[in-house]
């Protein structure tokens, strides 16, 4: 006779197929939430223009304007002032910006490499409400205290965009892809000030904005705590990998970090017993020839340490890969820097000082920003897609090293785009025609966005996950000091040639074409590590006909 079921016991059934959806559930909240984060947060700096009208209207900086007696400060048609040294002070300002939400990627890098991502983005949400309450309890009678403001924004901005870049691990073979759309939706997120430029202009104060800013910042601890591992997320994603909440029955918060601890731990001991229960079986099969047994574990110690051996940090930072990465990043990022500090003195001198031209394209250029969130992922598809179609076979092998291999032959085409655009978007930047710049506009946020995507992406496959923090952190600082040359320059546009960049833009046309190396040392270094595979494979077919060989020969002997 049966017994009763007793109700306390009682389970919910299909336990798998909930904790399945449950989790596929909980990867696309975490992307959907992170690209909110990226687009709205991440990198408003870059909208640095419409807040500077706003600034302007509020008098910031204005004492400059009263102190100076030149040529150079003078009332336009509508109303607005021109000052030279104000405009430099908001170009200081720009400058100070985005220095430091380059320079401080390295330590913030370095942080999340050893402090893991929940302890990272609670300094980053500390950091970046800090610098919207500075702003919105600034006047223009302290607007020395835009500085700090600024620099905590661009530091907790880029917390925000390095914690999120990890959640592509999640995706698997679209993992590109979701790197670069989140690039591009820290492109996007420049749009920002222009939002809020509209609704300053409807009525709505600074302070009251930047207020409802900062409130904000209860939505990213409530993530952050949810929907984000409190470590890392791994690359490849190993089986039953879980993070953030977790679904225990029907309370679905449970102990996070314990959980995720814990399942890391299993996975590694699984794998490790896995490990060993093969090297014991290899050993017993291979007792019949002792010659050829013993040349066979060599080869095969071989390839397992070659495949298992993580490079230092060290021997990553000093290889030709980081130096023409570096190379490539800075020439095409100082190129766009300088871009958008000279946009205004350019579009002034080609609209004759006609200040309401100079304000609709300056509109026109804030507003193709907003589309950057959509071209970025064009360049994640071109390398995922270009990943299964030229490289199936090295990765149906299933090794991490094959996975990096066929990553580093994708970004290939990547990068070599990238550039070629970069030279185009230069070339019109440097046609001193006005209704060319729309097209300079839409090539400046198509390259921009594959830029930074691409940068992202490449540092994520072409170094070991367990440095990308701070390769992608050292790559970023050591480009924002060769950025601050963008302020040189802008001087030396104002100064010797009296507001007319064009003979930087030619200039910048021939620098960007030395980028092609990058890609050209990314196609050398796959090929001979596709050489270096073939020849071990080659080696250790060889040692195992031999050993073949040997084997019936010995049958034979007893």
């Amino acid at each position: 006779m049966e017994e009763p079921e007793n109700p306390k016991t009682w389970k919910w059934p299909s336990r798998s197929w909930e904790l399945e959806t449950f989790e596929r559930v909980k990867r696309y909240l975490t992307f959907v939430t992170g690209l909110f984060e990226c687009i709205f947060f991440a990198g408003v700096i870059f909208g640095w223009a419409s807040l500077v009208f706003i600034l302007k209207k509020e008098g910031y900086f204005y004492d400059l304007c009263e102190s100076q007696h030149n040529a150079s400060y003078h009332r336009l048609g509508n109303s607005t002032l021109q000052c030279d040294l104000q405009d430099h002070r908001f170009t200081l300002l720009f400058t100070v910006g985005s220095f430091m939400i380059n320079f401080a990627t390295f330590p913030c890098g370095f942080m999340l490499d050893h402090i893991g991502t929940m302890v990272t983005r609670f300094l980053g949400i500390f950091l970046y409400t800090s610098g919207t309450l500075m702003i919105a309890f600034c006047n223009a009678g302290i607007g020395a205290l835009l500085f700090p403001a600024v620099s905590l924004l661009a530091v907790g901005g880029v917390l925000f965009l390095m914690t999120n870049i990890q959640v592509g691990n999640l995706f698997g073979t679209r993992r590109s892809t979701v790197i670069t759309l989140y690039n591009g939706a820290f492109d996007s997120s420049s749009a920002v000030f222009l939002l809020i430029k509209v609704l300053y202009e409807v009525g709505l104060s600074l302070r009251n904005i930047f207020l409802v800013i900062s409130c904000l910042s209860s939505v990213h601890i409530i993530r952050t705590y949810l929907l984000l591992p409190r470590t890392h997320i791994p690359f490849p994603l190993p089986e039953g990998y879980t993070y953030g909440m977790q679904c225990e029955g029907p309370d679905m918060l449970s102990g996070t970090p314990e959980l995720e601890a814990a399942n890391q731990m299993e996975l590694l001991q699984d794998e490790r017993s896995t490990n060993e229960q093969k090297d014991l079986s290899g050993e017993e099969a291979e007792g019949a020839s002792d010659d050829a047994s013993s040349q066979l574990k060599v080869a095969k110690g071989l390839a397992v340490k070659s495949k298992e051996e993580i490079p230092s940090f060290r021997s990553c930072f000093l290889s030709t890969l980081f130096f023409t990465h570096l190379l490539w990043l800075s020439i095409m990022q100082l190129r766009h820097y300088l871009f958008i500090g000279t946009l205004n003195p350019m579009l002034d001198l080609l609209a004759d000082g006609n200040a309401a031209t100079v304000s609709k394209y300056t509109n026109a250029f804030a507003i193709t920003q907003l589309f950057g969130v959509f071209c970025a992922p064009w360049n994640g598809l071109i390398m995922d897609r270009h990943r299964r179609r030229a490289s199936a076979p090295d990765i149906a092998l299933g090794s991490a090293s094959s996975h990096r291999l066929a990553d580093m032959k994708s970004a290939v085409l990547s990068l070599t785009i990238t550039i070629t655009q970069c030279i185009l978007f230069s070339i019109c930047a440097a046609i001193p025609v006005l209704p060319v710049q729309y097209f300079t506009f839409v090539l400046q946020v198509i390259n921009r966005s594959f830029l930074y995507g691409g940068h992202a992406a490449f540092t994520a496959i072409g170094f070991p996950p367990c440095h990308f923090g701070k390769i992608y952190g050292m790559l970023m600082s050591l480009s924002a000091v060769i950025s601050l040359l963008q302020y040189a320059c802008f001087a030396l546009v104002k100064g010797p040639m009296h507001g007319n960049p064009i003979y930087i833009n030619i200039g910048f046309i021939v620098l960007v074409s030395v980028a092609y190396i990058h890609p050209i040392n990314v196609y050398f270094h796959c090929r001979q590590e596709t050489q270096l595979r073939e020849a071990a494979k080659t080696l250790q077919v060889e040692v195992l006909a031999v050993g073949e060989k040997d084997s019936p020969s010995s049958e034979t002997d007893i």
